[in-house]
């Protein structure tokens, strides 16, 4: 897994590519790990790797190298309410072939945390928008992934049990694609 807390900013001599997440703690780790033996079991595929294991609120995609400190330090000046989201149900994108854990859907039940997610994910942007070129996705959905190159269409039902998330911040994360994702955390908001 890697180090939770920031790291100091390598300069980045070329562009990197960078996203905001949720980071999970321990236990919320080991749930989602369970989660995705389950899913495995039925779908197949690849599974993630722990230390992978996240749930985006935006992504900046390929960054040039002087952005990076600019969102560094900003990061570092932000806050984020303290909250909760319920993962409650398994979903999938079939086109990548991706298996995911996520709230339900607002209108499903609004006390799972898919609207305050929705929320931070828009206040970031606001502020994302004065420094980085990207835009905001089309249709936000939080999810983590749990399998890639996985058989969606036999998708499971969610386990009985949900796993409940409990954040008090969101971290800058660059992403190194060499093979196998690694990340490296860049800067986390104030608690």
């Amino acid at each position: 897994m890697p180090d939770p807390s920031p790291s100091r900013t390598t300069p980045f001599s070329r562009p990197v590519r960078l996203f905001f997440a949720l980071w999970p703690d321990f236990d919320t780790v080991r749930a989602l790990t369970q989660w995705c033996q389950q899913a495995h079991g039925a779908c197949g595929g690849r599974i993630m790797r722990a230390d992978t294991l996240h749930l985006t609120l935006a992504f900046l995609g390929e960054t040039a190298p002087a952005l990076v400190q600019p969102l560094v330090d900003e990061t570092r000046r932000r806050r984020i309410e303290p909250g909760q989201v319920i993962l409650s149900r398994l979903g999938a994108f079939p086109r990548p072939r991706i298996v995911w854990a996520g709230p339900a859907d607002d209108g499903d039940n609004p006390d799972e945390g898919a609207g305050r997610l929705a929320s931070e994910h828009r206040q970031l942007w606001d502020w994302v928008a004065a420094l980085h070129p990207a835009r905001p996705e089309t249709r936000f959905r939080p999810h983590v992934t749990l399998l890639r190159d996985a058989d969606t269409r036999l998708l499971p039902p969610a386990p009985a049990q949900p796993i409940a998330w409990r954040f008090d911040r969101y971290v800058l994360v660059a992403s190194a694609q060499d093979g196998r994702s690694r990340y490296q955390i860049l800067a986390e908001t104030l608690a």
